[in-house]
């Protein structure tokens, strides 16, 4: 008489995110963009807290001095600190581009969305991001810069007006691609049969939107949310290079880099330190990105 076979103890289901996780962490780019970011991110959050000069004191005794132990990145022409202003320069720069990544998805998502599931509203809302994406990006900044600037400074301080501005102008202007993608994948998903089977039980379009299409098209808002900060940190490089940005004794890396053009030739560094930075986080969250698009991409995912 032959022995039933022993059951084998099933494994318990692996959740969606373990899946992405597991994905992500096998992408070599992904891995290594995701921590030189968190290290920038980092070092200029925290980097004030251990190295505690002031970035605008100015020490006209020590002006344009090199390298040292007191001074590891020198000084600039008023003898400020440019570790200390790399790294506040640097502060400021991610979070310009992190708010005004977060401002471009809200818009984007939200026209995204409304114009995948409603038709009736898929053209109007589809001609306005044609008509967006057809103008001109930098001049739109710079008109916007100069039309808003004074009303802004005048109602929220100097620095905070300036950064509102910043953030609404790079924001207003790069919601479009985001806007196009969301349409696509919502215009895909509301014909699917999870979809139809909530709207004949009576499922309102609210619920609808936020209990079945929005956590599926995360994938490409995720992807679009990292991309958004790197094309946020280079245009607000852009209006700092060509003095349209923070007031010049408040340091950014655009302004920095704008600072150190007169100086190229003595001193060239003052120019490769920040445009080092701004590469380098570009690259990083750029190669997030490709790592975020493969592990939450399901066709992708299980390779």
């Amino acid at each position: 008489m032959t022995e039933l076979s022993q059951p084998q103890p099933t494994k318990p289901p692996r959740s969606q995110w373990f899946d992405v996780w597991d994905q992500f962490k096998h992408h070599k780019g992904a891995m290594i963009g995701a921590t030189l970011f968190f290290l920038i991110v980092a070092a200029v959050y925290l980097g004030p807290y251990l190295w505690d000069i002031d970035p605008t004191k100015t020490a006209i005794r020590e002006r344009n001095q090199g390298p040292s132990l007191a001074h590891p990145f020198g000084t600039d022409q008023l003898g400020r600190d440019l570790l200390a202003r790399m790294m506040a320069g640097g502060a400021t720069s991610v979070s310009v581009g992190i708010t005004a990544m977060l401002l471009s998805l809200f818009l984007g998502s939200f026209v995204g969305v409304l114009a995948g599931f409603f038709r009736k509203l898929d053209g109007p809302l589809m001609r306005l991001t044609d008509l967006f994406l057809a103008l001109p990006l930098l001049p739109l900044l710079l008109v916007m810069m100069l039309l808003f600037r004074e009303p802004l400074n005048a109602a929220f301080g100097l620095e905070r007006g300036i950064f509102i501005l910043i953030v609404s102008a790079i924001g207003i202007t790069s919601w479009m691609p985001t806007a196009r993608i969301v349409r696509g994948d919502v215009l895909a998903l509301k014909e699917r049969e999870f979809v139809l089977a909530a709207r004949s039980i009576g499922t309102t379009n609210t619920r609808l939107i936020t209990r079945h299409i929005l956590p599926n098209v995360l994938s490409p808002i995720m992807v679009s949310a990292t991309l958004g900060i790197a094309t946020a940190i280079i245009t607000e490089s852009a209006l700092s290079f060509l003095g349209l940005g923070f007031p010049p004794d408040f340091p950014t890396w655009g302004r920095l880099l704008f600072d150190g053009v007169d100086y190229l030739q003595q001193f060239p560094e003052r120019v490769i330190w920040p445009g080092m930075a701004i590469s380098l986080t570009v690259l990083s969250v750029n190669y997030l990105g490709d790592g975020l698009r493969d592990a939450l991409d399901p066709r992708i995912r299980g390779r």
